[in-house]
């Protein structure tokens, strides 16, 4: 009976070991970046602003993926927010990096002075 206990318990350790890896090594930080642009704002310079990000993750190789659109929401809350990108970093750390890359500094000094708002949240993503 005390071996039956002690397989049940190490089995049991170890699916929690595996499973506590699993979840570290598969953890996703989201970077969500919405515009809102100033009125008048020409179309040719959001189309640049927006090329420009999406060329980012070709110079910044911490940059796990990128992703983004255009809102087409019917329910009218965007506040103003017009364009969303997702970029997914594996590490605090490598978003931490990110942020101070020359490329991204670059990239966030040719904003100005086009978006009227900015938002940005960052998030683990939660399965």
């Amino acid at each position: 009976m005390k071996k039956i206990f002690v397989l049940i318990f190490s089995l049991l350790t170890l699916h929690t070991v595996l499973n506590a890896q699993q979840h570290t090594t598969s953890q996703l930080l989201r970077h969500v970046v919405m515009f809102g642009w100033k009125a008048g704002t020409d179309t040719t310079a959001i189309n640049t602003i927006v090329t420009v990000f999406k060329g980012l993750p070709s110079k910044i190789d911490l940059i796990k993926s990128f992703e983004y659109g255009t809102n087409n929401s019917p329910e009218g809350l965007n506040k103003g927010l017009t364009h969303c990108f997702l970029v997914t970093f594996s590490s605090e750390a490598d978003r931490d990096a990110y942020i101070v890359h020359p490329a991204h500094k670059a990239f966030v000094g040719m904003l100005k002075p086009a978006p009227d708002s900015i938002t940005v949240l960052d998030y683990w993503v939660k399965e």
